[in-house]
């Protein structure tokens, strides 16, 4: 684990690489060394209906909720939420600069008792990868 969550408003898509930042944010979760690699997940989906501030249909908005198993102290998971918010900046500086787009990220534990897993994603992974 980790869940990477990408909601947006569809207005984005013609301003913004959703796909490229899908792979950007996978590569910083990867380079922090908090996350393995094995574990990332990183979708995106534009939300069909949506109404921001005044409800201009120009506004455009992006939030990444990240989900992760308990057990990081507080300090690593800053340090990976101040990487990972960098690089949703970076990328989103252009539209950032030539629209009006609130830009938001929230990461937070999942209780392990709670939510059960299966996989078989790391025999199909190079060693150094799982």
């Amino acid at each position: 684990m980790p869940h990477f969550q990408i909601d947006y408003s569809p207005n984005l898509e013609a301003r913004l690489d959703v796909a490229a930042l899908c792979r950007a944010v996978a590569q910083c979760a990867a380079d922090t060394g908090v996350f393995p690699v094995a574990g990332i997940r990183v979708r995106a989906t534009a939300c069909t209906h949506v109404v921001i501030a005044d409800g201009n249909p120009d506004h455009a908005f992006l939030d990444l909720s990240v989900r992760l198993r308990a057990g990081r102290t507080d300090a690593v998971k800053q340090a990976a939420t101040a990487a990972i918010f960098q690089t949703l900046e970076t990328f989103c500086a252009p539209v950032m600069q030539s629209t009006s787009l609130m830009l938001s990220m929230e990461m937070r534990d999942i209780d392990p008792a709670l939510s059960p897993k299966s996989s078989s994603i790391r025999q199909y992974l190079s060693k150094d990868l799982r």
